[in-house]
């Protein structure tokens, strides 16, 4: 989810000001996740005399992000954490007010595994998706075979390329690191995040800092452990630091309600479908919607469009507004995964979940793409006596692969949940 801002045609500086000739500047934001309310609430911080009117054609907000307890479990429907590596997710908390509820991932398990045959085995340390900062976890690992470690550690001498052009991540980690390390390390990894295809997954989009790595330092070895000496001094220097992923004590829909109550009263429609939005002569936007089951469509004119939809909309919408735009928003591919929410007691798990979670390769041919410990990772996700696990499996569109989660074997199961 992302957002595209069809601007005012009188903008000045970075403020939304009011209009004195028309009256009150008028902005629609399509799309109630935390995209659109983010910037919806981000429009009102710049100018409080702005009408807001956010659409959301389902009967809440939050889009992906949904959580709901039961039986003593907090569950999270959709995400459960934020990235801390970048600074808005931090700064949208300060600005709300609900920094002091923010919590870290528990310290004593900071580590994820990798599923080879029926054992995990953990991820190098200092391995971060695809540099290794710490050479003897590399060199003593069971998940690369001798030559495959030879491969790795030979990425220090692999010349960094002159080539400015775009990589898939596929061809960059095979480049630098090698094929093994790639498909049993690096696919998997990044795979749980993306569940895109590594061949067509693009570096330049999504992973540019180990592009930049490489630019810099001449390599990943190099690069990472440059990184982890200026993280070590900031971390000697600033203090207490946040670790790489934080999360809310009650959920992140705690964040979703914290924005909508900052929106005036009666500036969210819900249930209401927007299927079009039109440039008019005097440089505004009409956009038709319908509401609910309501009979025909309405049509309003504002000053500002915010689209914050899933791209597949997002590329509707735009056709008739910017045609080139639409149709590059079009090519985009979306990959789905469902994620089986389970709890057990923890009597009934052999395996000691001394970690976060694990990844499953490709390679391994197996139905699930990773399975995280919700109640490892964060302290109030689940009773003393049990745990909660989050499966994620390859794909909304085979509900058979709902049937028996392989993570049963991976973690030694030998009860129902």
């Amino acid at each position: 989810m992302g957002c595209r801002f069809l601007p005012f045609r009188e903008p000045r500086d970075e403020r939304l000001v009011t209009d004195q000739s028309t009256g009150t500047k008028r902005v629609a934001v399509i799309g109630g996740g935390i995209a659109g309310l983010s910037a919806a609430h981000r429009i009102r911080e710049l100018d409080k005399s702005v009408e807001i009117v956010l659409m959301e054609s389902l009967d809440r907000l939050g889009g992906a992000i949904q959580t709901i307890e039961r039986d003593e479990f907090l569950v999270e429907q959709g995400p459960d954490m934020l990235a801390t590596k970048d600074p808005w997710a931090l700064d949208l908390c300060r600005r709300l007010g609900c920094e002091s509820d923010l919590i870290e991932t528990e310290a004593a398990f900071r580590r994820a595994f990798v599923a080879r045959g029926n054992r995990l085995h953990p991820v190098p340390a200092g391995f971060t998706l695809l540099s290794p900062s710490q050479l003897l976890p590399l060199i003593t690992t069971r998940l690369l075979s001798p030559l495959g470690k030879l491969r790795a550690l030979g990425e220090y001498w692999v010349r960094a390329r002159r080539d400015v052009a775009d990589e898939s991540l596929a061809d960059f980690t095979r480049r630098r690191l090698g094929s093994e390390v790639f498909e049993r390390i690096v696919q998997p990894l990044v795979g749980g995040i993306y569940t895109a295809d590594p061949e067509q997954l693009s570096m330049q989009a999504t992973l540019a800092q180990f592009v930049e790595m490489e630019r810099v330092h001449g390599g990943l070895i190099r690069g990472a452990r440059q990184a982890r000496k200026v993280t070590q001094q900031q971390g000697s220097e600033s203090g207490a630091r946040y670790g790489m992923f934080v999360t809310l004590r009650y959920g992140l829909a705690g964040l979703v309600e914290r924005l909508a109550e900052r929106l005036p009263e009666g500036s969210v429609q819900l249930n209401t479908v927007v299927d079009q939005i039109t440039p008019t002569d005097n440089d505004r936007w009409e956009i038709a919607m319908a509401k609910g089951s309501l009979p025909g469509q309405t049509v309003k004119t504002f000053d500002g469009v915010v689209v914050a939809t899933p791209v597949h909309v997002a590329a509707r919408l735009l056709s008739t507004t910017d045609a080139t735009l639409s149709s590059r928003l079009g090519r985009i591919d979306s990959a789905s995964s469902a994620v089986v929410i389970n709890g057990f007691r923890r009597e009934d798990i052999s395996h000691p979940l001394d970690g976060f979670g694990f990844v499953v390769p490709a390679r391994e041919q197996r139905t699930v793409l990773a399975c995280s410990f919700s109640s490892i990772k964060f302290a109030g996700r689940a009773p003393a006596d049990k745990v909660l696990l989050r499966t994620f499996v390859g794909g909304a569109c085979q509900p058979e692969m709902l049937e028996k989660p392989d993570a049963q074997d991976a973690l030694g199961t030998h009860n129902h949940p």
